[in-house]
């Protein structure tokens, strides 16, 4: 089926009630037919319900319908983009290993590689998106993954997808991918390699900064990859917390799997089946939303190009913009999503044009239909040093926007004031 109509349907067998809508399912458990039932769902010999800390019939038409959308065999939703990200890297690695990471990612992913994901013993190295072939030199016998994001938030490289891949391939080694501002709607990263996918469904999926969430999508067929694999022993060897499972030789997509048995029954970072069942709304509209996300943005990118006070604009659309290659191999139509981001002269004048501005709203959030504007240097990454902040492509007077739905004249008009204020 196509990407739209999947998008209303995925996932979704009616149950008794034959309701159009998928229901919400709020309960935390569920009840056995009988003791010998219960004893063969916790051994997975039949699937079904559990607990709500392991799955929930709401947040399974999510999971199933999203891993749709991208092309991938099954997900995992999680409480947050963040929990999302940290369960992909958690099930790979362990203390004493290390991940390679584009050095442009969002603020709160470079935190938690520099600084928590250090305390679990986990080491980041990071490499310029730009030039993917710095990552190979920063591999050894103790790299589990390759972290990156198709379109980087704040500073709006498109990342060279089959590049990456590429690499990690040739060294036996898992990437996974931040796909959260470009949507499925817009990349499929799949198609290019990548193995696990992860999302802040607190942006797009949702489209109205309702509910947080995040998903991890893994690829079919990715038990070839790890089968055999040394780095991934885990996956290879009788995991003892769960009756002696070998992840690689249950019929089951295996990433997924083992996040789920292990990480989401111990950490507990689930999504709420109201929050899943908003996410599900969010995704019947995602692509058409995407479209005028993507236009919204080019015409504010090209609007901001020829004004005297900016000195750079960062939008892939740009055929000016040394992105603009990647965007039209790896996205859409060349569609670039709704975040654009600008430089003008100073710190100082950044956050003057912020305040300035009317009619869009100074929040610390993306993919809304309402149009936000950010400064990262004074908010989201005001953790940095100034070289930081210059490495990871967000220099002190970079002004962050998320195209919303408005009309974009309206838009345009409130940025030309602001920055003639």
């Amino acid at each position: 089926m196509h990407f739209q109509t999947e998008a209303l349907h995925a996932g979704y067998e009616k149950d008794s009630q034959s309701t159009m809508a998928v229901p919400i399912y709020m309960s935390t458990a569920y009840e056995f037919r009988d003791v010998e039932h219960a004893a063969n769902l916790f051994a997975l010999k039949e699937l079904g319900n559990i607990y709500t800390r392991l799955n929930n019939p709401t947040t399974d038409v999510f999971e199933k319908r999203f891993a749709a959308l991208e092309g991938g065999e099954a997900s995992l939703a999680t409480a947050s983009g963040m929990s999302a990200i940290f369960y992909a890297i958690a099930n790979a690695a362990e203390a004493g290993d290390n991940i390679v990471c584009a050095s442009q990612l969002y603020g709160g992913s470079l935190t938690l590689f520099s600084h928590s994901l250090k305390r679990f013993g986990i080491e980041a190295r990071y490499f310029n998106v730009q030039n993917p072939q710095e990552a190979e030199a920063l591999i050894d016998e103790k790299t589990k993954v390759i972290f990156f994001e198709t379109l980087t938030n704040p500073s709006i490289d498109v990342a060279n997808i089959s590049a990456i891949t590429a690499i990690a391939n040739r060294h036996n080694i898992l990437t996974v991918v931040d796909n959260t501002v470009a949507t499925p709607a817009l990349c499929q990263p799949f198609k290019y390699g990548v193995d696990i996918i992860v999302h802040s469904a607190s942006k797009y999926t949702t489209g109205q900064g309702l509910a947080i969430g995040g998903i991890m999508v893994e690829r079919k067929g990715l038990v070839d990859k790890l089968k055999g694999n040394a780095r991934y022993n885990h996956f290879n060897t009788p995991d003892e917390s769960y009756h002696g499972l070998v992840y690689v030789d249950v019929p089951l997509p295996l990433y997924t799997l083992r996040a789920r048995l292990s990480l989401l029954r111990d950490l507990g970072a689930v999504s709420s089946p109201f929050n899943s069942w908003l996410f599900i709304q969010g995704l019947e509209t995602l692509s058409l939303r995407m479209k005028e996300h993507s236009y919204n943005a080019l015409m504010l990118a090209q609007f901001l190009e020829n004004h005297p006070k900016v000195s750079k604009v960062n939008y892939p659309g740009l055929k000016s913009n040394s992105n603009y290659e990647n965007a039209q191999r790896y996205f859409e139509k060349g569609q670039s999503s709704g975040l654009l981001s600008f430089e003008v002269s100073d710190f100082e004048n950044a956050k003057a044009i912020v305040d300035a501005t009317e009619l869009f709203s100074l929040v610390v959030n993306i993919g809304d239909s309402k149009s936000i504007i950010t400064h990262p240097a004074s908010t989201t990454h005001q953790q940095l040093s100034e070289e930081e902040l210059v490495s990871c492509g967000v220099p002190s007077g970079l002004i962050r926007i998320s195209a919303g739905l408005e009309n974009v004249s309206d838009l345009i008009a409130d940025l030309s004031q602001a920055l003639e204020a």
